[in-house]
């Protein structure tokens, strides 16, 4: 999996050390050049990042804070901000839509009662603009849109930066898990 060497080049890179001169690129195009996309899919990415971290104060941002705040070193702060990231209501919903995606796409359906992952974001009750952003850029897909139909008639939700990321993952190919790494 191209994934992992990313993600080790950042951490490698987070508790300190130097790393190889290739990831002095911007993240973008390291990840273009790992997941073997073309300049469109580079820019697809760089917008996906640039949304992800124009979020304020999250949960996995918080907690690397106060870890940071101690003194601890840069590493553990990360390390720290990674570990609550992974929780299923924060970046672990990308794993959660991924397998309700899956299912739905088999004949599921909309779940009734609840919302399904990656729809209604608690802090944007009208939508999230980083999903709308993200899907904006993304040319037309007839199953992605038959989804974000049937969820919007049978909840009158919008969908969240968690579905954003699986369909953007979805619509450049890249592997299983990169929705959460563009998250982290």
């Amino acid at each position: 999996m191209l994934l992992r060497p990313v993600l080790a080049l950042t951490l490698f890179g987070a508790l300190g050390h130097a790393v190889p001169a290739a990831a002095a690129r911007p993240l973008h195009r390291q990840l273009q050049a790992a997941w073997r996309l073309d300049d469109a899919g580079a820019e697809h990415l760089r917008a996906a990042l640039v949304l992800c971290a124009d979020h304020e104060l999250n949960a996995s941002s918080f907690t690397a804070r106060c870890v940071a705040s101690t003194g601890a070193p840069l590493g553990t702060a990360v390390l720290a901000g990674l570990a609550a990231l992974t929780g299923r209501r924060h970046g672990g919903m990308t794993e959660r839509v991924e397998h309700w995606w899956a299912a739905w796409a088999a004949g599921a359906g909309v779940p009734a009662g609840r919302p399904p992952p990656g729809f209604g974001h608690p802090l944007y009750p009208q939508g999230d603009p980083r999903a709308a952003a993200m899907l904006a850029r993304l040319p037309a897909d007839g199953d992605r849109e038959r989804l974000l139909d049937a969820v919007r008639r049978s909840s009158g939700l919008q969908p969240s930066v968690d579905l954003a990321l699986v369909t953007l993952r979805r619509a450049l190919g890249l592997p299983c898990g990169a929705a959460f790494a563009l998250f982290a």
